[in-house]
């Protein structure tokens, strides 16, 4: 496109009868324009630009719009006023009679465990001594000595009665405790209106025995029982000072 300007140029030049030296500068007429040229090919998509700030609402739609996601619970309210009491339901039908308690092996355990627990408690609290667990029995001691009359009172007061054993396990328990403070005790037996029959304070006879080699043999004049600490028995009477042994 240049070179074919410049030859343009020439032609003109040459035909209006201007000569210039090489060497000068020429200024001619301007020139008829070009054709324009073709479009280039498409650039390249740019950047992203900034995200700009969000616009104001728009205005609410109409009524009767989808409605919108619930909100979070509000707080508890205050509890509202106690209504009126009922009137009473018509009893139901009686169910069928149940286990007889004396027969629940388990339940009587439960009841005797109870029973020792409760006793053993009174037991220390008032005796605050020694004490041994035989079978269904606890045998307690404050380690004092007096009569056989105050140690009735001082049982009694506990809850339970002077210690008696009715086989030789409650014997040998009721020993370990006179064998332990080293004084003889009184046992809950007191002779009865015959000379040499003993029976139990509750009017029971005897069904257990561990008299000493010739014993009893104060005939009417020793209604008690005391007990060595060897574990043997010999009638007494009731005015020494003997330990206080207690059962419950």
């Amino acid at each position: 496109m240049l070179l074919y300007t410049l030859a343009l140029t020439l032609i003109l030049m040459a035909a209006s009868g201007t000569v210039c030296d090489v060497k000068d500068v020429c200024i001619g007429s301007p020139g008829i324009p070009g054709t324009p040229g073709s479009h280039g090919l498409p650039g390249r998509d740019g950047r992203d630009g900034i995200k700009g700030d969000p616009g104001p609402p728009g205005p609410m739609g109409p009524p009767g719009g989808m409605p919108g996601l619930p909100g979070r619970d509000g707080l508890t309210g205050a509890p509202g006023v106690t209504g009126e009491r009922g009137d009473k339901g018509e009893p139901g039908e009686r169910g069928p009679p149940g286990f007889p308690a004396y027969q629940d092996e388990e339940l009587q355990t439960t009841l005797q465990d109870l029973k020792h627990q409760i006793l053993q408690s009174m037991g220390v609290l008032t005796l605050q001594g020694s004490m041994l667990t035989v079978g269904e029995k606890v045998f307690s001691t404050n380690g004092q000595s007096v009569n056989f009359d105050a140690i009735r009172e001082l049982c009694a007061r506990a809850g339970g009665h002077i210690a008696v054993p009715r086989s030789p396990e409650e014997n040998e328990a009721i020993a370990s405790i006179v064998k332990k403070y080293n004084t003889y005790a009184y046992l809950g037996l007191a002779e009865g209106s015959n000379p040499g029959e003993f029976h139990y304070l509750d009017g029971a006879p005897v069904n257990y025995t561990k008299w000493y080699p010739g014993e009893p043999k104060g005939w009417g004049r020793e209604k008690c029982v005391e007990m060595y600490t060897d574990g043997q028995w010999n009638d007494r009477n009731c005015l020494q000072y003997r330990l206080a042994i207690c059962e419950f």
